[in-house]
């Protein structure tokens, strides 16, 4: 992967030049991780003007391959205990002879910006914008494969879940089975706080597990994800406990999953990100749900949960090939409950049969 980061560097160190600055300092942590390799905990990128530098503020932990960053890259520990290595990357830069450093002004403190003007007075800082998230939104396919394993992970996760006696466990404890599953299968973690909402909370979104118990007949609302080296899916779904669904649950599930159906179809190379929101929300919107719908139809996915492109009713911009997103249309009826169907796919080219789904648990309504 050397070659690939050294690639990754030299497009934004030409951007920055376009900019006029002969280096660049990036401290916003996935960020660092995707140029480097490797993010450990409060470590900054230098990209100099004489050489690169992965600045850390202690000797990084290389007991696992992923948290090892590219072996290209000299690694600088700040001296002395606690020190700010963005701060330090700074007075490296000056040391080097830049006289124009490029920062991630969204990511930078005020706190920082004083305490680099104090050691590197002359420096000028300049903005580098979102340059990084914006390389990062088209994936290569070592990429996508991390995220395809993922995917997998979180599948057999839930397909456990699914096999196991669900009536009278709390949200709580479903949770935390699910993210130790995840584990157990080969992930590096959750890729977020998994999401276990029964009864008048299913559907919710953002839903953080109580002790209500599942009871029969309830709604069950399920969202978690993996992080498999680094990279993070999202798989959301929704089942009936113990019984025959009643019809307002079928009716409501056909509707959210006819929802979703029609943002999948519309992930093409191309395509505007706002029209794949649109395709969704019409379908529910027509049903009378618009006050019910959630503020995005989706997001992409990569080193964090929540990337661009967002799928949304004002975003800007087209969908490219190799963007992985999330469709993850829902409804929440609130005191009855409601449902969400949540998939990660990678917008895909007709030619190479469109949109690849990534996580193939079933979204067919199940009583269990």
């Amino acid at each position: 992967m050397s070659e690939v980061h050294a690639v990754r560097r030299t497009r934004l160190r030409d951007c920055c030049n376009a900019g006029g600055s002969a280096a660049a300092l990036v401290s916003r942590p996935a960020n660092v991780r995707y140029l480097a390799g490797a993010a450990p905990e409060g470590a900054v990128l230098l990209l100099g003007g004489t050489e690169d530098l992965l600045v850390c503020a202690g000797p990084p932990d290389d007991r696992s391959p992923q948290s090892r960053p590219d072996e290209a890259l000299r690694v600088h520990i700040v001296p002395g205990y606690g020190g700010d290595a963005a701060v330090a990357a700074a007075g490296l830069a000056a040391a080097q002879g830049v006289d124009s450093l490029a920062v991630e002004e969204h990511h930078l403190t005020v706190t920082r910006h004083r305490e680099i003007h104090s050691v590197a007075p002359r420096l000028r800082l300049a903005g580098i914008g979102c340059a990084v998230e914006q390389q990062r939104i088209v994936k290569d396919e070592e990429e996508i494969s991390c995220l395809r394993i993922g995917a997998e992970i979180a599948d057999q996760a839930l397909g456990e879940l699914l096999e196991s006696i669900l009536v009278g466990r709390t949200e709580r404890h479903l949770a935390l089975e699910l993210e130790r599953r995840l584990v157990d299968h080969g992930a590096d973690g959750p890729a977020f706080p998994t999401s276990v909402a029964t009864g008048p909370n299913a559907g919710r979104p953002g839903h953080r597990p109580t002790d209500r118990r599942v009871e029969e007949g309830d709604f069950l609302s399920v969202c978690l994800g993996a992080t498999y080296r680094g990279y993070r899916c999202e798989i959301g779904r929704t089942f009936v406990i113990g019984t025959a669904p009643a019809d307002w649950q079928i009716e409501l599930y056909d509707l959210v999953f006819s929802a979703q159906r029609a943002g999948r179809e519309s992930l093409v190379p191309g395509a505007a990100c706002r029209d794949v929101d649109r395709a969704a929300r019409h379908v529910l919107d027509s049903a009378g749900y618009a006050e019910a719908l959630p503020m995005a139809t989706g997001h992409g996915v990569g080193l964090e949960i929540d990337e661009d492109p967002q799928l949304t009713p004002a975003a800007m911009g087209k969908l490219d090939a190799c963007v992985p997103v999330t469709v993850e249309p829902g409804v929440h009826l609130p005191g009855r409950g409601g449902v969400r169907i949540d998939d990660t796919l990678v917008v895909r080219p007709e030619a190479d049969g469109g949109p690849e789904l990534l996580t193939i648990t079933t979204k067919e309504l199940l009583a269990l």
